[in-house]
């Protein structure tokens, strides 16, 4: 019998799907579904920092990284109720998915700074989350910040909410840091029990009539899991912490070789969006399907066996990679 079983964030998981943050987790009866689906656990949608400086009116907390036009910048920001609750609401809707549902419920603050969601973190686990999420989702413009203010500014939060909340803790970053080996280990060593690897920067367009900046949100495809099973495959065995693939999962094959790079769950959110809650137990089968036909018996064997630790050549993850897969490219059709 398959056991398709893992652990994440010292939870204990029925197979490693796990549907990711997004609008379609405000509403509990989607909640349910998604349990009765086949999900494993459910990552909630966001409390936004801006929600809580909005409540709270107390800005004076952000001024030490120098966003003096702060106010002005939140007038660009979407009205974010209308995505989401207030932190209060939101508070009572842990409450209510937890006794809506069996699966653990994972919380998900959404910010950069120190401050009020702090608090808030504290009022997560009392609500009754198994984990928190920090969504931590900063854009290093200002030419005086150096990376090494940054990265002290995103471990210093961790080590905060590390020292007031006793559920796990993981960490949803970007691969936009200059050493990521390093700053993954550090953001370990802050207080991180995982990692979660990667955060979509949603980027803006440009509206050539209007000439206005405006939002613009593309779904995730396949093609963007490449980045997320290099980074996990080399941090597999060499970290002291859980990891969690999110961006480009879409297929049974995704899910398998996220596993097989060594992470603990396969997190999704476009192909839900896209598809569908009831896109689960499909998915769900296909993953069985492949596992009989191939031989293997659990998640837990094919864990990490092809990560850079366990593979012959683990160059491949590294840049020896990089002559190879340009000598093997060979377009079917050249015009000169």
């Amino acid at each position: 019998m398959l056991d398709l079983s893992t652990t994440y964030l010292g939870l204990e998981l029925k197979n490693p799907l796990v549907p990711s943050s997004s609008p379609l987790m405000r509403h509990l009866d989607k909640l349910r579904r998604m349990e009765d689906a086949g999900a494993a656990a459910i990552v909630l949608h966001s409390l936004f920092e801006e929600q809580i400086i909005s409540e709270s009116q107390k800005l004076d907390f952000i001024l030490s990284y120098g966003v003096d036009s702060f106010p002005e910048a939140l007038s660009y920001f979407p009205d974010i109720r209308s995505y989401n609750l207030g932190p209060d609401g939101y508070l009572e809707h842990i409450r209510r998915a937890k006794a809506a549902v069996a699966i653990p419920i994972i919380a998900s603050l959404n910010g950069f700074s120190r401050g009020g969601w702090i608090e808030y973190a504290r009022q997560m686990q009392q609500a009754g989350a198994d984990a928190l999420e920090l969504n931590m989702y900063y854009i290093a413009a200002d030419a005086d910040q150096d990376s090494a203010a940054l990265e002290e500014m995103y471990l210093e939060l961790v080590n905060e909410i590390r020292q007031v909340v006793t559920i796990p803790i993981a960490v949803k970053l970007s691969a936009h840091f200059t050493a990521f080996a390093n700053f993954a280990r550090r953001a370990v060593a802050a207080g991180a029990n995982g990692l979660v690897l990667f955060n979509r920067f949603y980027q803006p367009d440009l509206d050539l009539e209007a000439l206005e900046v405006v939002p613009s949100v593309h779904l995730s495809s396949s093609a963007e899991l490449s980045l997320r099973l290099r980074w996990v495959g080399l941090l597999y065995g060499r970290m002291n912490c859980d990891l969690a693939v999110t961006g480009g999962v879409h297929t049974a094959e995704d899910v398998l070789k996220a596993m097989m790079a060594g992470a603990n769950v396969a997190m999704m959110t476009s192909v839900l969006l896209a598809s569908g809650i009831d896109y689960l137990p499909g998915l769900l089968r296909d993953v069985e399907t492949w596992m009989l036909e191939h031989e293997y018996e659990s998640i837990a064997q094919m864990r990490g066996s092809m990560s850079s630790k366990n593979i012959a050549h683990p160059a491949a993850f590294e840049r020896a990679n990089y002559a190879q897969v340009l000598r093997s490219y060979e377009p079917q059709r050249m015009r000169w």
